[in-house]
């Protein structure tokens, strides 16, 4: 009987043994696959950024031409230019923790520019010169709306497999957190339209 225990005790420990054995593979395989899905996401998300990026630096290098031109009209405001001067410089340096505001606060001063030509400077709403430069910041405007949806809808995804269970707790180990939207302020989404012609046709 004694033996019969000890071989009974033996096959137990066995078979617990395997069972440990097979969870720990599958955590392993588990943990691994999580953790590089992880990886992928938050890689695909930085280079969503990078490439919405390159179409906000894209629309900064139209702002001095844009400036100069407006420079060419003698009466022109100038603390306006100073103000879109400013508030671009200020987007180009923002950190990417900052970039949001930033570039909230400079489409607030291109707002501005962009309306005081329509309402006081018809003839420099007529200049060639002009009517390019707004026709390119009206593309790179576009061109940004769409990175910026696309670089949302990878924040969302990598948010959810950050916050979920059991993704969670991998996502803690690395150090992921939960990262922001890139929204502009509530009064950029309500800004006038800008019309470079009899039709309003131009949003930036």
């Amino acid at each position: 009987m004694q033996f019969l225990s000890l071989e009974t005790g033996v096959v137990i420990a066995i078979v617990a043994g395997g069972v440990l054995l097979v969870a720990a593979i599958i955590y392993f395989i588990w943990y691994v696959t999580t953790k590089n899905g992880l990886i992928s996401l938050r890689n695909d998300m930085e280079e969503a950024y990078s490439a919405m990026d390159v179409h906000m630096k894209k629309r900064y290098d139209l702002i001095p031409n844009l400036v100069e031109t407006c420079k060419g009209y003698a009466k022109f405001e100038q603390d306006t230019l100073v103000g879109i001067t400013r508030a671009r410089n200020a987007a180009m340096a923002a950190s990417p923790q900052d970039k949001a505001a930033a570039e909230s606060a400079f489409n607030s001063e291109l707002h501005t520019l962009l309306n005081v030509v329509h309402e006081r400077y018809p003839d420099l709403k007529a200049s060639t010169q002009f009517n390019n430069l707004s026709r390119q910041l009206e593309n790179c405007e576009h061109e940004i709306s769409n990175a910026r949806k696309y670089y949302n809808a990878k924040v969302k995804i990598l948010n959810n497999k950050v916050e979920k269970f059991p993704s969670s707790s991998v996502a803690r180990k690395m150090g992921l957190e939960r990262k922001p939207y890139f929204e502009i302020a509530e009064v950029e989404r309500n800004a006038p339209q800008v019309s470079f012609d009899d039709s309003p046709r131009v949003r930036l």
